[in-house]
């Protein structure tokens, strides 16, 4: 089975999706890591963001791969170097939408998402899983929450990770990465028709895994 969560950043869909898979025993894949491993291979080798013939060929130059660990956590591997934490920088988070959003990059993503996930029994998580990685994929879900509430959340989770950053500044690359992803020409952050709509403004992780379980399981 496959199974496609999408929604912006925010709504708790990378810890749902890894508590999903660990609960079904299916292998984790989250697919936004994958732009932000590639984005910071672009700012540590100087290239530069809007130069779009030279990111693309970096996409196409990188081995990028992520690894589940017994415990549930994900190893993100740039060219066999774990990068998962250094994907989690303040400056990974501002630029990540504007590589996402490379048509060319895309098409390199997509070709590496659709190998790791053929496989099956597999969760993926990300902004374009149902619609466009995976379209036929059996279980289909699109979390969402109101912006203050993914705010709030991401700036507890920055905090967590000891990076001292302002709830304005945090509100302000929200709203500009749902303006970016939703309105990108390629592969937009859209609901699928077929995709079950949950708000996790009010609940809380344990809720919202209890409820894709009820769906997966009916």
């Amino acid at each position: 089975m496959i199974i496609a969560i999408d929604g912006p950043a925010g709504a708790g869909k990378s810890t749902v999706a890894k508590l999903v898979a660990r609960k079904l025993g299916y292998l984790y894949l989250n697919t936004g890591a994958m732009y932000r491993a590639l984005t910071l291979k672009a700012l540590d080798n100087g290239v530069d963001i809007s130069d779009i013939k030279k990111i693309s060929a970096l996409a196409s130059a990188s081995v990028i791969g992520l690894i589940n660990n017994p415990d549930g956590s994900l190893v993100v591997t740039l060219d066999g170097v774990d990068v998962s934490l250094a994907i989690r920088e303040p400056r990974i988070t501002k630029l990540v939408s504007d590589i996402a959003k490379i048509k060319e990059v895309r098409q390199v993503m997509l070709k590496l998402q659709r190998e790791m996930g053929r496989r099956g029994n597999v969760v993926l998580d990300g902004r374009d899983i149902g619609t466009v990685v995976f379209p036929q994929a059996e279980k289909k879900f699109y979390l969402d929450a109101d912006l203050k509430e993914r705010v709030n959340r991401r700036h507890k989770e920055l905090n967590s990770l000891g990076r001292e950053v302002t709830v304005d500044a945090v509100n302000s690359d929200l709203t500009n990465r749902d303006k970016i992803d939703t309105g990108r020409e390629i592969a937009p952050l859209k609901k699928a028709e077929d995709a079950i709509y949950l708000d996790t403004t009010f609940l809380t992780i344990e809720e919202v895994v209890n409820k894709l379980f009820f769906y997966i399981n009916g």
